[in-house]
């Protein structure tokens, strides 16, 4: 009697094969690296719950919380491409784990803050010891999964972004709330101590999980390592072969800088000002913050990884990005009319997270389309520590807009207004380049 597998079709067979090889890829790695990502992705925003009570406790401004938030983006843009390189050239394996024990251990020393000086320093130094996670974890995707695939792949490792929402800003607004004034610290500085515990047995298990390259698994058959690596030299051979200093140089990556500087400004007009705004719209207690903060990123994940699946099947990504960055910014123009109306803040800022964080995973596929290799890692550095810069700009331009006008409307209207225009130039992208 023939095997099922013998009856299909060789074509269907061999579909069966290639869906079932990358499945196990994708169970290995992506819900470990999405765990890193809400370890990482919490300990960088969590200053946005702190501020409800840290700023009074220490007497700091708004404009001093906006440039101490910002501050983080300064140092991880400085150090982004060297990282990225570094890691090309080291193995994924020990980067990765130097990068979550530093982190850690930096995030974890934001209790202990007293002065401006120190909120800037140490926010600027967490920016450095971060730099590379991100990046380094999309250039790892293109050692694994070959273009057309990683779409959906890249969606569910930054679903990290709204998990880190819908777990951690309740759990930050317990913490401030329940331990209070235990062995005599305030809540917050219990936050960044409890949340930075995670990063020790994370920088552990990297070690032990991850596999630098494909001929490294010896989790997977020789026919399924043949099979990868035969997909990845095929979706290689579609890529420009250019030198390492042409990045720089290359006009389409520099529109791809630009459309996500805007998107970056409003993820993290989100993750820095969504408490405060949900504050605003009449919740008074630190914990129902932090639990109605949760609900925009709940809806985020369902529309993220739903765009992501939509991407890939259909193999178009210019409509889908500029698609994302008009919803983003339609719900953040539309959060600025609720006033108290909870219920209308929680349903505008819903829209506004679904299309603002399904952008990064259809937009990573842009610069791996037609770059591979240290080009590529050099490019996802260059985009990310450039385009990161948006998460300096935004939360300084709230605060400093928050303290001249006594609102937030303006500056997330101009926050949208540069979404819409990333939108349009996200359309000037050649179809036959992207569309992979």
């Amino acid at each position: 009697m023939q095997s099922s597998d013998q009856a299909l079709p060789a074509s269907d067979a061999e579909q069966r094969f290639a869906d079932t090889t990358y499945r196990k890829v994708a169970l290995r790695f992506i819900p470990f690296l999405m765990l890193c990502y809400v370890v990482a992705y919490l300990d960088r925003v969590n200053i946005g719950v702190a501020k409800l009570n840290m700023m009074a406790d220490l007497g700091f401004s708004e404009a001093a919380y906006g440039l101490g938030a910002g501050l983080f983006f300064i140092g991880y843009m400085v150090f982004e491409v060297p990282s990225n390189l570094i890691m090309h050239r080291v193995g994924a394996r020990f980067w990765i784990a130097r990068i979550m024990i530093s982190w850690g251990i930096l995030s974890g020393m934001m209790a202990y803050v007293t002065e401006p000086w120190q909120f800037y320093t140490l926010r600027f130094l967490l920016g450095i010891a971060e730099a590379g996670f991100y990046p380094g974890v999309i250039l790892y995707l293109t050692y694994w999964f070959p273009n057309h695939r990683r779409g959906k792949m890249t969606a569910i490792f930054q679903a990290g972004i709204p998990v880190a929402g819908i777990i951690g800003n309740p759990l930050s607004g317990w913490i401030m709330a329940s331990f209070d004034g235990f062995y005599g610290h305030h809540g917050w500085q219990w936050m960044f101590l409890l949340e930075a515990l995670p990063t020790l047995p994370l920088f552990i298990a990297v070690l032990l999980i991850l596999d630098n390259k494909v001929e490294d698994a010896r989790w997977l058959t020789q026919e399924e390592r043949n099979l990868i690596r035969s997909d990845l030299d095929r979706d290689n051979a579609k890529r420009d072969s250019v030198p390492l200093a042409a990045v720089f140089r290359d006009w389409r990556v520099w529109r791809i800088i630009m459309i996500t500087f805007a998107a970056m400004m409003g993820l993290y007009s989100l993750g820095f000002y969504l408490p405060t705004l949900v504050r605003e719209a009449g919740v008074a207690d630190t914990a129902a913050v932090g639990y109605y903060s949760a609900i925009p990123y709940l809806v985020a994940i369902v529309a993220m990884v739903g765009v992501g699946w939509s991407s890939d099947r259909l193999r178009e990504r210019r409509l889908h990005l500029a698609g994302v960055l008009v919803v983003g910014a339609t719900g953040l123009i539309a959060s600025t009319f609720a006033g108290n109306n909870l219920a209308f803040a929680l349903i505008s800022l819903s829209v506004a997270a679904a299309g603002i964080i399904s952008f990064s995973p259809i937009m990573w596929t842009l610069p791996t389309a037609f770059l591979g290799g240290a080009t590529a890692a050099a490019a996802i550095g260059l985009i990310n520590s450039l385009a990161n810069l948006g998460g300096f700009v935004s939360p300084y331009l709230i605060g400093w807009i928050r303290e001249t006008t006594h609102s937030t409307s303006p500056a997330l209207y101009v926050i949208a207004a540069c979404m819409l225009g990333a939108a349009a130039l996200t359309l000037s992208f050649n179809p036959r380049q992207v569309n992979r």
